[in-house]
């Protein structure tokens, strides 16, 4: 199955090898990685990244969905987004956009569109993310889509040379109000 959904104001797609550089400019930007789960990429992790993005996009079944970020109507990547699924009909999702995307409401869109995927395509009764508890960002962001906050997992990621603690948020397949625009 090929991933392509649309909202008011972007969409998410499959990856394609032509994204490297761009998907660069945010896995190598020490600002646009400062809360996530791994310090900034070089060149060759953030291929690795795209090259297991294609591979898991013909898996199956598929259990892995590594997707590019667009604006509507521009094909260049702007974000990375994740989801993964686990057994139980969940699946863990994670998105990081470009710093000049930042502060406009993309990452709301971002979340929502990973709900549609996970509840309207793949079935899932469950979809989870965690943040860095300074993120306060991250934090709205999850919120405003409808997330509920569930909790602290203590020393969840080793980053920057410490251990750092993540939150949880969760949302359930009834309680997901898609937004308008959002298709398929």
């Amino acid at each position: 199955m090929t991933v392509h959904l649309t909202g008011p104001g972007l969409a998410l797609r499959e990856i394609e090898p032509g994204d490297t550089a761009d998907l660069l400019a945010i896995y190598g930007d020490p600002e646009a990685t400062r809360h996530l789960s791994f310090e900034p990429r070089t060149r060759e992790q953030v291929q690795a990244i795209v090259d297991r993005s294609l591979a898991s996009a013909t898996d199956d079944p598929r259990t892995e969905y590594g997707l590019a970020v667009t604006r509507l109507g521009d094909p260049r990547l702007i974000g990375y987004a994740r989801l993964a699924t686990e057994p139980q009909q969940a699946a863990t999702i994670g998105f990081a956009l470009h710093p000049g995307a930042w502060g406009k409401g993309l990452g709301t869109e971002t979340v929502h569109l990973l709900c549609a995927l996970g509840f309207r395509t793949l079935g899932l009764h469950r979809i989870w993310a965690a943040r860095s508890p300074l993120n306060e960002a991250s934090a709205r962001t999850l919120l405003r889509a409808g997330m509920t906050e569930d909790g602290r997992i203590r020393d969840h990621v080793f980053v920057h040379g410490a251990w750092r603690d993540s939150i949880i948020y969760s949302i359930l397949e009834h309680e997901w109000e898609p937004l308008d625009g959002i298709g398929s």
